[in-house]
């Protein structure tokens, strides 16, 4: 893991506690993007490049190839592109930067599963310069294209590495639906592709607070001593958001919160911030770390998954003044579903430093904001040193790590009110990245493609990570296919979910803590 340029803030140049340290120029290579005319492509990549080349941080070499079903010149895509970053980069778009991206784009018309398309791909290589340069293939495509478009590229020589160039992927997810297929895909991939030219993403460990987790810990000798089951209290973490499943019913009703968000992003952001200290920052060291403690989490069984999982499903609300449907009401949504929009959990790692620290997770869909954070609640002080003031507890001491929107930690303690009288009241400190460091453009994506150009594999996932986190989650979902799941509790969007995930807490005396507050 590289440690990438700071900007300096206003009136901090020249002082000792900004560490700046020289970001690399990417490695010259043409990325190939599959799905090229997606969502995906259109909103977060195309506009990520363009940040990526308003920071300095692309090669004079760089190009794009969109690869598509849709029929287009090479021109129409240009102006695509150029469209793209207007419409999603950050505002004012310099046309300087835009067409320099622009004029950089080819595109290959044909169907993924289609040999042809991918002898036009290499023609297209060749016809570049770059066929004996390095690549990248990003797939941005549904996932049952992942393995088939892998093979054909292999077919053709197009994952072939020499000693001069690299040739890279970029796997989106869902990777697999559970352990068996994760498995088999990852069998499928790496029959072709070493595991060192596979980068399987997410977003979320992209994320600016979740790569200062470990700089927090592991660079700050005040938290890293208080880090485990003598000062912890319990851990929770929450990824909330206000949208429904928009036009996503045909995949998101055969898959569920527990698949979508939990398998990967929720308990990647636990494994980061439950690892030990790596013996270094390169990748390998990191990701055996959050393997160890996926592998240190108590495996669920028939009689915890009815205990300690809470299934959720939103009815209709208001949000926003505006009428939401229920998740039954959606399109291409089974009228009688029992698929889950909002699934927690209480979860156990079972390792020295964490033994007895519960861990509790919640996602899900109509919640009354968007946010992800991670609260870290301290165990209290004593009271015997205030038994004779008015104090009646000890509240409390909160770090919270704010992952989305307006990055930053907060820090929550007690302290005494002015006046003859001992009295405590709460107070926070609040540290936001925007207004210290100043607001970088950002879709999500740049740091993990640029991490990727440079060979960094800290933040993405090894096979056994994506099938570590699938056999977290196997039990539960076998459980509930025999029935443990079949009560699925019903919450009015605009909630915080149902009253069964406040109970989750409550049984063990604890309550969820206020994202907004």
């Amino acid at each position: 893991m590289e440690l990438k340029s700071m900007a300096v803030p206003a009136g901090l140049a020249g002082c000792a506690e900004v560490v700046q340290a020289p970001a690399r120029v990417a490695d010259p290579c043409t990325v190939v993007m599959f799905g090229a005319t997606g969502d995906l492509a259109m909103r977060k990549l195309v506009p990520a490049f363009y940040n990526l080349k308003s920071e300095g941080l692309l090669s004079d070499r760089f190009a794009v190839i969109g690869v598509g079903r849709d029929s287009m010149t090479q021109e129409t895509y240009r102006q695509k592109i150029d469209r793209d970053v207007r419409a999603f980069g950050p505002q004012p778009v310099d046309a300087g930067r835009a067409d320099w991206l622009s004029e950089r784009a080819s595109y290959v018309n044909g169907g993924y599963n289609d040999e042809p398309t991918y002898r036009r791909l290499f023609e297209q290589l060749t016809a570049a310069g770059t066929a004996q340069q390095n690549v990248l293939f990003y797939l941005a495509t549904p996932p049952s294209l992942f393995g088939p478009i892998v093979e054909r590229l292999a077919s053709v020589g197009l994952v072939d590495q020499s000693a001069d160039a690299w040739r890279r992927v970029i796997i989106e997810k869902p990777f697999g639906r559970d352990l068996d297929s994760a498995r088999t895909l990852n069998r499928r991939i790496l029959t072709v592709l070493q595991e060192s030219q596979v980068y399987r993403i997410d977003h979320y460990l992209g994320k600016e607070t979740v790569q200062n987790i470990m700089a927090l810990r592991f660079g700050n000798g005040i938290f890293e001593p208080i880090w485990n089951r003598r000062y912890i209290d319990h851990v929770q973490v929450t990824v909330a958001e206000t949208v429904g499943i928009e036009q996503r019913g045909g995949y998101y009703d055969t898959s569920g919160a527990l698949r979508d968000m939990v398998q990967n992003h929720l308990f990647q952001l636990l494994a980061v911030t439950t690892m030990e200290p790596p013996a270094s920052f390169l990748a390998e060291p990191v990701r055996d770390e959050r393997l160890k403690v996926l592998r240190a989490v108590r495996p669920f069984t028939d009689e915890s998954a009815r205990r300690d999982v809470v299934r959720g499903q939103y009815g209709a609300g208001t949000m926003a003044g505006h009428d939401v449907p229920a998740y039954r009401s959606e399109p291409k949504v089974a009228s009688d579903s029992r698929t889950e929009s909002f699934v927690a959990l209480k979860v156990s790692i079972d390792n020295w430093r964490w033994a007895e620290v519960p861990f509790y997770l919640r996602t899900g869909k109509r919640l009354p904001s968007r946010v992800t954070e991670i609260a870290i609640q301290f165990k209290r002080a004593p009271l015997a040193l205030f038994r004779h003031t008015p104090v009646e507890c000890m509240q409390p001491n909160w770090l919270v790590l704010r992952i989305q929107p307006r990055e930053g930690i907060s820090l929550q303690f007690e302290a005494k009110v002015p006046g003859p009288r001992v009295q405590l009241g709460t107070v926070k400190m609040d540290f936001c990245y925007a207004d210290y460091f100043g607001q970088s453009p950002s879709t999500g994506y740049e740091t993990l493609l640029y991490d990727c150009m440079i060979g960094d594999a800290t933040l993405f996932h090894r096979a056994d990570i994506v099938e570590a986190g699938w056999e977290l989650v196997g039990p539960v979902l076998d459980a509930w296919q025999q029935g443990a799941g079949d009560l699925v509790s019903e919450y009015v969007a605009g909630t915080w979910g149902p009253a069964d995930a406040d109970g989750l807490l409550g049984r063990d005396g604890r309550a969820w803590h206020d994202p907004v507050a």
